[in-house]
């Protein structure tokens, strides 16, 4: 016991600069790892003999199936951890593990819901997504698979944030760990060994992450968990739901509109260009998370920080934080985001050998990925929002850059410049975005810490 809140006091006391990169390293790791599920999917995919190229179209018109799926493991995650994080940092460990409990029945709710929905309504929504008569049957053979495993990902996306937001990155690292190693051994012993092809990846997907939930869960339930999952509290408790809520809607809407970002990108790319433009979105997509997901993982990994010390009322503490933070994070798009710009064909032929797929990809990608250099601005800014617990400006920030700018432009530019209007839309809608949330941020976070104060 004596260990358990020695780990949750460091948040408070421990040196800054120590502590932070304690934190942040899992948790990059862990982000880079889980993004490993679905990019060495399709870097196999991608690679099959014959028709790599349409297949891999096909499983990347299925994203913003999963992109919904796990919003709404976020929802109930990332909406409820932060707020665990501030009643422990107020000595309030039961309140946590209410929070705990409620978020745990919630993810199991959204897990059957989800996937019933799905099942029955998938050839008309993948048809509304982009898919065409070449690419229907690649998508159908891995999404029906994939609902299966529903409920794996929501608890092992979902409750990992738990882990986390008690100040144990490593376990946290390692629940991810787990399931991207697996996914990596069995990826292609059932795509080429047992000849499954697409159906394979999605296989070897379900079952990696059904280790990594066992694991969360198993850890959740033990005597090293600061906060646990405890049979009293699991149930709906309407007040504890609100605010979970209220806090969750953010990063629910950051992952759902990334889904309606990519519908109205695939269905764009195929009006106006064809299937070998919505594959160059499944490559540009991959590497858009490699770019972010780190920077991501920074983010969230100081978070459990900001959150603690705002719940203790040691302010200076989360302005620190915060300017390291951003400065880590602006870094990190910079140097990412110039790669994929002066260097696009590294990442286009790690997806596909087809050479007019990667000369597409090549001609778009720097186009495409000029506005997210700068990117760690927004996304500093859109955590330390949800650390302090500022629902109502963190919604906006996720609605701002995604439902408010890029889906209008990216239907709008094409009008003007055909298909590469299309590419065009992400960068316009991040710069505007990037800019807007700085000032907002200057002009909320001070009336916020000077009200505490």
């Amino acid at each position: 016991m004596e260990k358990e809140i020695s780990r949750e006091e460091r948040l408070g006391n421990a040196p800054l600069g120590k502590l932070m990169l304690s934190m942040a390293l899992p948790a990059v790791a862990a982000q880079i790892i889980n993004v490993l599920y679905n990019i060495v999917d399709r870097i196999y995919i991608g690679h099959i003999e014959g028709y790599g190229e349409l297949a891999l179209t096909g499983v990347g018109i299925t994203a913003p199936i999963l992109m919904i799926i796990s919003a709404f493991s976020a929802f109930a995650g990332m909406g409820g951890a932060p707020l665990a994080s501030i009643q422990l940092g107020k000595k309030n460990k039961e309140e946590a593990e209410r929070i705990l409990g409620s978020s745990f029945t919630m993810l199991l709710i959204c897990s059957v819901i989800l996937m019933l929905f799905f099942s029955v309504f998938k050839t008309p929504i993948l048809y509304a997504f982009g898919a065409s008569a070449n690419t229907i049957t690649y998508a159908e053979d891995y999404i029906s698979i994939y609902l299966l495993g529903t409920v794996f990902v929501q608890l092992s996306l979902g409750l990992n944030t738990y882990i986390s937001g008690q100040g144990n990155a490593k376990v946290a690292m390692l629940s991810v760990l787990i399931g991207a190693i697996a996914n990596m051994i069995f990826d292609p012993i059932f795509i080429f060994g047992f000849g499954m092809g697409v159906k394979g990846a999605a296989v070897a997907t379900i079952l990696s992450q059904a280790l990594s939930a066992m694991w969360v869960v198993r850890f959740l339930l033990s005597k090293k968990s600061v906060m646990r999952i405890r049979r009293e509290y699991i149930g709906l408790d309407k007040a504890i739901i609100g605010k979970i809520a209220a806090l969750g809607v953010s990063p629910f809407i950051m992952q759902s509109t990334e889904s309606l970002v990519m519908i109205t990108l695939n269905t764009g790319l195929q009006n106006y260009g064809g299937d070998l433009y919505v594959g160059t979105m499944s490559i540009m997509s991959s590497v858009m998370q490699l770019i972010v997901v780190p920077v991501q993982g920074v983010a969230q990994g100081v978070q459990p920080i900001m959150s603690y010390n705002y719940g203790a009322g040691n302010f200076a503490r989360v302005k620190a934080v915060f300017v390291r933070m951003v400065t880590v994070c602006l870094t990190g798009t910079l140097l990412m985001g110039g790669m994929a710009v002066l260097k696009p064909e590294i990442f286009a032929r790690l997806f596909s050998n087809n050479a007019e797929l990667v000369a597409l990809t090549c001609q778009y990608m720097p186009i495409y990925f000029l506005g997210i250099m700068i990117f760690g601005v927004q996304m500093g800014c859109q955590t330390t929002f949800m650390a302090l617990g500022q629902a109502k400006v963190s919604l906006f920030i996720a609605l701002l850059r995604k439902v408010i700018l890029l889906i209008p432009l990216a239907i709008l530019f094409p009008k003007f410049w055909g298909v590469q209007g299309i590419y065009i839309a992400e960068p316009t809608a991040d710069i505007i975005s990037v800019l807007t949330t700085a000032v907002l941020f200057v002009i909320t976070a001070r009336r916020v810490l000077r009200k505490e104060n």
